[in-house]
């Protein structure tokens, strides 16, 4: 009964196009963001910020740009992580290099860095769909893994490879605190979700879906389709790259080229295709359910067996877990997590009445 837009009047063409068109729905989004930025830096403490939040919020943010690319576009890819790696090195190098250098700045510039791959792997990747797309893009991940590797300058010719972030200070003012760093990825991500949002819903996101349909078609009515499909893996490239540069100066603070393996590739599309694909909300479903898994293992056994499950199993039991679920959801629901959320709205829409 509460759910319902009985008396909700729309005037004019702006109401009817909000993101929100449900009063309902504004007032719950507004209490989602009171409730993460005000009530969870008072209650949180630094294993709920360093341990969940910001891998959360990272992860979900690597998640929306694979799913622009590949659940509003349809260009399967295999190499998020590759591109996190670009976003991460190349914010590392910025303030290295650069005396002065703003970090948030650093930030922007090393995503275009990765959106400027992406549209040099897109232009190679044009002409090439499904399981030839899949094999094109596993090779991106492996080109940028092997360049972060080879190349010690990249690395400031560190030995073992690896970097340790800079601190993150914005006018003066240093995050140096878990709160903190989990106030400015938060503020980032929700930033991009919006602009995502808004994308997808213009004569972007439409292009994109209609590409993904259909290209043939795309083509017939008017739609540039390599403009379409090289701005995708540009704006799917510049969030994995803010999503890299994240996880390493908010959350990780040192950081190899493995890192940002095929495994972390394959954990972005995982959740990408149980949240649901071609869905804002379902990049970060998607990225909650499969960090919450092992969480959840660990309570249960320590509920059942009086003790935590060792990292090893739940490492090779997450894995069962994700082919799994991905296989259940593929027949039950194939449109992922945000489907089941949708249909929850309906029926309240409807309660107590029967459908």
């Amino acid at each position: 009964m509460f759910y319902r837009e009985a008396s909700q009047f729309k005037s004019d063409y702006a109401a009817d196009q909000q993101i929100f068109p449900i009063l309902q729905d504004r007032i719950g989004f507004f209490a989602l963001l009171l409730v993460a930025f005000v009530a969870v830096p008072l209650l949180g403490n630094d294993y709920w910020f360093n341990g969940l939040l910001i891998p959360f919020l990272v992860l979900s943010l690597a998640t929306l740009g694979l799913n622009i690319l590949t659940g509003y576009t349809g260009q399967i890819s295999l190499g998020s992580a590759g591109f996190m790696g670009v976003g991460a090195f190349a914010a590392y190098n910025f303030i290295l290099r650069i005396d002065g250098m703003p970090i948030l700045v650093s930030f922007v510039l090393a995503s275009l860095c990765a959106a400027l791959i992406g549209v040099l792997f897109g232009l190679v990747c044009y002409r090439i769909k499904d399981f030839y797309l899949i094999v094109a893009t596993l090779g991106s991940q492996f080109f940028i893994e092997w360049v972060l590797t080879k190349f010690g300058w990249l690395t400031n010719y560190s030995a073992s490879g690896v970097i340790t972030a800079q601190k993150i200070v914005i006018l003066g003012v240093t995050f140096d605190s878990p709160m903190m760093r989990y106030l400015l990825v938060l503020t980032v991500v929700a930033l991009l979700a919006l602009a995502a949002k808004n994308m997808m819903r213009g004569a972007f996101g439409r292009s994109c879906m209609a590409v993904r349909d259909m290209d043939v078609a795309a083509d017939v009515i008017g739609i540039d389709v390599f403009r379409t499909k090289l701005t995708a893996f540009a704006v799917s490239s510049f969030y994995c790259g803010m999503a890299g540069a994240l996880w390493a100066f908010a959350y990780v603070g040192t950081v190899e080229p493995q890192a940002f393996d095929l495994d972390r590739s394959l954990q972005i599309l995982f959740m990408a295709i149980i949240g649901g694909l071609g869905s804002i909300l379902g990049s970060f479903l998607g990225a909650a359910f499969i960090l919450l898994i092992p969480i959840l293992m660990n309570l249960g056994s320590a509920m059942i067996f009086g003790q935590a499950i060792d990292a090893s199993v739940v490492a090779h039991v997450e894995h069962v877990l994700y082919g799994v679920l991905i296989i259940w959801l593929l027949i039950v629901e194939p449109r992922g997590l945000v489907r089941l959320y949708q249909i929850g709205k309906e029926k309240m829409r409807l309660w107590p009445f029967p459908r």
